[in-house]
């Protein structure tokens, strides 16, 4: 049996609470994958718990019709399986009211951004899916393509000025340092070159938060789906799995309407950027290093990696000596306590997080994870060894026999196959823009 809005759930499963029928969809997500629907998805599913209403989700794939497949023959209702060394807690989600694939139906795309009743769209495309050049600018001829988010959300803002409603709010939440910052000036680059029209109304009707987001999400397997059934007594094929903690930090800085996802555990501050800062440099750039370390060890998943003895004290050091010296806190974040919280997190040994997951899109994100870190340590001429054998170990993998999944995949490889591999990586002209210059590296 599939799990659906008929399904009989146990009583040691959460379920909902709010009558799902009756809410009306004012957000729309675009890139509705397993972080989202582990994280935004679930705090809008508690938000209509505690009583906020029409604030269900429509979303968005923009390539693959995977996701649609899993949760619309099961009513949008998929479980999160929460777990930890002292075991899980499963419960159904309900946010999510139906799947649109882009590719299949790009017209239904458009009228559910157009829709009087939405107010929100939001994004986990992944770095890569903002199409930006090494410069940071938008790459106009992707940006027009058919998978584009660009495409989609400025002809949904069209069709909204022409019928006299209000703008938006636009709300990142992908890995990308000024997240908000960086949409609004890509979303202006597009709108300026193809819908010039539209600039000055987007200006004045449209905001982009920043945020900050925080959960760890590996993705599920098949024994995960099968201990889900045993509990449910109902197959799910959007099943997610995730850790306890969770953070969602937003700039309060919207357009419209909005749920008070505060009530529910989020952070609406004035400044997102000493949250984010910490995320990316530390647990992010933390991350990426057990990636490529870790897989260059031979080990399979992140609690492996951190409990080798040669690994962990690398990865304490980059997070305390590293990174945590550049950022600005903010008042009462505590980044000690943090870089302890994150390492507690990396050992646990329920997720089965895998590296090889974490090790895709390199060139995406090391810029935001590693290299403002360097380029700030090397204004003040100081070196930064556990970041030198992060990146050692990233042009190793490079080297190595393991598949690439980078948009840049051909180029890194041609580039570390030279001798002066991290010259032509980070150098003058190199293939990834930096403000930080690799002289010191071999």
């Amino acid at each position: 049996m599939r799990l659906s809005a008929d399904t009989p759930i146990p009583a040691s499963v959460q379920t909902p609470g709010y009558d799902r029928a009756a809410q009306v969809a004012g957000i729309v997500h675009i890139g509705i994958g397993a972080f989202h629907r582990a994280h935004q998805a679930v705090y809008t599913d508690d938000a209509m718990r505690s009583g906020e209403r029409h604030w269900a989700i429509i979303g968005v794939s923009l390539r693959s019709a995977d996701v649609a497949s899993q949760l619309n023959p099961q009513d949008g209702l998929y479980t999160v399986s929460t777990r930890s060394v002292a075991g899980s807690e499963l419960r159904v989600v309900g946010a999510v009211q139906q799947v649109l694939v882009a590719s299949d139906n790009p017209q239904a795309v458009v009228d559910a951004i157009a829709a009087p009743t939405t107010h929100i769209v939001s994004f986990t495309v992944t770095e890569k899916g903002y199409l930006r050049r090494p410069d940071g600018s938008l790459d106009l001829a992707a940006a027009i393509g058919g998978s584009s988010l660009y495409r989609f959300v400025a002809a949904g803002l069209a069709a909204r000025k022409a019928a006299g409603l209000s703008g938006l709010t636009l709300l990142s939440c992908d890995n990308l340092a000024g997240n908000g910052g960086v949409l609004r000036r890509l979303m202006r680059e597009y709108l300026a070159a193809y819908h010039p029209d539209l600039s000055a109304w987007f200006d004045g009707e449209c905001t982009c938060p920043a945020t900050m987001i925080d959960r760890i999400v590996p993705a599920t397997t098949e024994a995960d789906r099968a201990a889900v059934e045993a509990a449910l007594g109902a197959r799910d094929e959007g099943a997610v799995v995730t850790e306890g903690f969770s953070q969602w930090v937003i700039e309060n800085d919207f357009a419209g309407p909005r749920p008070r996802w505060e009530k529910v555990g989020a952070e609406l501050v004035a400044d997102v950027a000493p949250y984010e800062t910490a995320k990316l440099r530390m647990l992010n750039g933390a991350h990426s290093a057990l990636a490529y370390i870790g897989l260059g060890a031979g080990h399979v998943f992140v609690h492996q990696a951190i409990a080798d003895p040669a690994i962990r004290p690398v990865i304490e050091r980059l997070m305390r000596e590293e990174a945590a010296p550049t950022i600005d806190a903010a008042p009462g974040q505590d980044l000690t306590a943090y870089a302890g919280a994150l390492l507690d997190r990396f050992a646990n040994p329920a997720l089965n997080h895998r590296l090889i997951q974490i090790a895709m899109d390199g060139s995406q994100k090391i810029p935001q994870r590693w290299l403002e870190t360097l380029a700030w340590h090397q204004h003040r001429g100081q070196r930064w060894p556990s970041l030198e054998a992060a990146i050692a170990a990233w042009i190793a993998f490079l080297r190595s026999d393991h598949t690439i999944d980078d948009p840049l995949g051909d180029k890194l490889r041609e580039a570390v196959a030279a001798p002066d591999a991290t010259q032509r990586l980070f150098g003058e002209g190199g293939l990834i823009a930096s403000k930080w210059r690799p002289e010191s590296l071999a």
